[in-house]
């Protein structure tokens, strides 16, 4: 068995050269590239799954008509890795090969965040009514990592049968401010920003919030899933 790769910061993967096409989210480092049809998307698939890196590493690779979605992360540590850039490296030639470019303002994770009183255990419900595992004691995720995370928040703030849920929306690093310009002019208005960079809170006119982070700077990438035995 291969030794476990060194874990490295979200910042150091996007510090690293070769890493453009790239960018860290939740969960992992993605890419995704324009191809215009299946055909081409197939064809993309075909010449990177058969990178020996690629087949040892199972990245999440998700093919449509607009083009192909890559997913990095390194499930045996459950952080990003040096194998994670060498493996990014690799798929971005193979890229360049087929004539393909990335786009990085196609890039988002979704997540969604339930707050509750410590003591209303509400995540059997959550987990049941969506059909999701649980792989840690506050994120409930699609077994098959199609659909947005859930983040079951505990707070004091919230007062029994007063549950709040707000949408956590991360983006890329250049391009959070274009995203919260754009929000702001829409007219949603800002809440609080004493968390930046790390997060913005914004709202809409009915005050239902989002959350707009960018996950760089951060130590880790906190992956929350795994896959179920």
């Amino acid at each position: 068995m291969d030794a476990a790769p060194d874990p490295i910061t979200p910042e150091q993967f996007h510090d690293a050269d070769g890493t453009d096409d790239w960018r860290v989210l939740y969960w992992g480092a993605h890419a995704f590239f324009r191809t215009g049809s299946y055909a081409v998307g197939v064809r993309f698939v075909a010449a990177i799954t058969a990178l020996d890196e690629v087949v040892r590493h199972e990245p999440d690779i998700d093919l449509r008509h607009e083009g192909v979605a890559v997913k990095l992360i390194s499930r045996d540590i459950r952080n990003l890795s040096t194998r994670d850039l060498d493996v990014a490296r690799r798929i971005s030639a193979v890229a360049r090969e087929h004539g393909l470019a990335a786009d990085v303002e196609a890039l988002q994770v979704v997540q969604t965040a339930v707050a509750s009183p410590e003591s209303a255990d509400v995540t059997p419900f959550w987990q049941a009514v969506l059909g999701y595992v649980r792989p840690n004691d506050t994120h409930l995720v699609d077994p098959l990592r199609r659909s947005s995370s859930v983040f079951l928040q505990p707070t004091d703030a919230v007062r029994p049968n007063r549950g709040r849920m707000h949408v956590d929306v991360c983006v890329p690093y250049d391009l959070v401010q274009a995203r919260i310009e754009a929000a702001l002019a829409a007219g949603g208005h800002l809440v609080d920003d004493s968390e930046a960079p790390d997060w913005w809170t914004l709202a809409d006119a009915e005050n239902h919030k989002v959350d707009v982070t960018a996950w760089i700077g951060r130590g880790s990438v906190r992956l929350e899933e795994e896959r179920p035995a």
